[in-house]
């Protein structure tokens, strides 16, 4: 890294040198004349590059963003929803290779592992009912993996529920099923 005045010179990047100047990115000459960015520069892959690295990073599979936002909110509404029975939230979005437990709370002496499921509306059913039995089977693995890293030996009760969100126009109802499985 080179000082010079108020620029810092970072490296090549995509075959140019970098440059820092405040908030601005200065990538080289691309056309005759240097592009200059303000947030986060646009990175031009190879096709080599795009087909080793997919675009959906950070994503699950078969998800848009408009389902990631609602499955969020819907989310949100359920730790509210908990934290209003009085339950207290131990873990959000936890996530291993085996996939992901959505709320792990503690109801008393009781470690609740929720499974948070929201649609935008009821023409497919509840979210209730798309918790089927193969879910409860990945859940239960999952929080097998959560206890064997976070309980410490410990076995305590265990109770799984299922949070229901269901978007309507302006209406949102919450529903929480105890001890579904």
């Amino acid at each position: 890294m080179v000082h010079r005045k108020r620029r810092v010179v970072c490296g090549v990047w995509g075959g140019a040198p970098q440059v820092f100047h405040k908030r601005r990115v200065v990538r080289g000459v691309w056309g005759g004349a240097p592009q200059v960015f303000h947030k986060r520069p646009v990175v031009h892959r190879s096709a080599a590059t795009a087909a080793r690295r997919p675009r959906n990073r950070g994503r699950l599979p078969g998800m848009t963003n408009t389902n990631q936002l609602v499955g969020r909110y819907g989310e949100r509404l359920a730790a509210r929803h908990l934290l209003a029975r009085g339950l207290v939230v131990l873990d959000r979005n936890w996530r291993c290779p085996s996939g992901e437990i959505d709320l792990v709370a503690r109801d008393g002496p009781l470690l609740v592992f929720v499974e948070v499921k929201t649609r935008r509306g009821g023409r497919f059913g509840t979210p209730a009912e798309a918790v089927d039995a193969r879910k409860a089977v990945r859940l239960r693995r999952l929080a097998a993996r959560w206890l064997a890293l976070h309980a410490g030996g410990r076995r305590p009760q265990v109770r799984f529920d299922v949070v229901s969100v269901l978007l309507g126009g302006r209406t949102v109802g919450v529903e929480h099923l105890r001890g579904v499985f």
